[in-house]
């Protein structure tokens, strides 16, 4: 025969208690999101506040003035297609742009495209694999590109990256 004590299943926690922890870990979530949310608004800083011109009245715009527009630039790279070093038969397009800190002389661009592609037909396949061979690819292209144009260049854009 079967012990009696045995066969009855074991109570678990009231209902009463098993609502009441629903509702603590609803708050303890609640309270952990509303202080994350707090601590991810600190790190924003102030708004921008617009700041009126002497000239806000004539419409006259800084381009209209024949004066360069000084500020970031970004100037689209002519496509580079080639073929790495190793395997040679794999062919890489890559289509880029470079984040100026002020406008700068195409014959700067020319020169960073160049030395852009003799450094893509020196790389080896597996120094481009995953996120942290594109992470490494990104940084090595700005810091050639900033090199040859005297830390004009801040930023190498990547809009297209293709392997065939």
């Amino acid at each position: 025969m079967a012990n009696v004590e045995q066969a009855q299943p074991r109570k678990g926690p009231s209902l009463v208690v098993q609502l009441a922890m629903l509702l603590v870990m609803t708050g303890a979530a609640v309270g952990m999101g509303w202080v994350s949310g707090g601590y991810l608004k600190e790190g924003e800083g102030p708004k921008p506040v617009p700041v009126a011109r002497e000239n806000a009245g004539e419409g006259e715009r800084p381009a209209e003035t024949g004066k360069p527009v000084a500020g970031p630039t970004v100037v689209p790279l002519a496509a580079i297609t080639t073929n790495l070093a190793s395997p040679s038969e794999v062919w890489m397009r890559l289509e880029a742009s470079v984040l100026y800190d002020a406008p700068q002389s195409s014959e700067m661009t020319d020169q960073i495209h160049q030395d852009l592609l003799a450094f893509i037909r020196t790389l080896k396949m597996h120094q481009i694999e995953g996120a942290s061979g594109y992470q490494h690819l990104k940084a090595d292209l700005e810091e050639r590109a900033a090199l040859r144009s005297g830390g004009h260049a801040k930023q190498i854009l990547i809009r297209t990256m293709l392997l065939e």
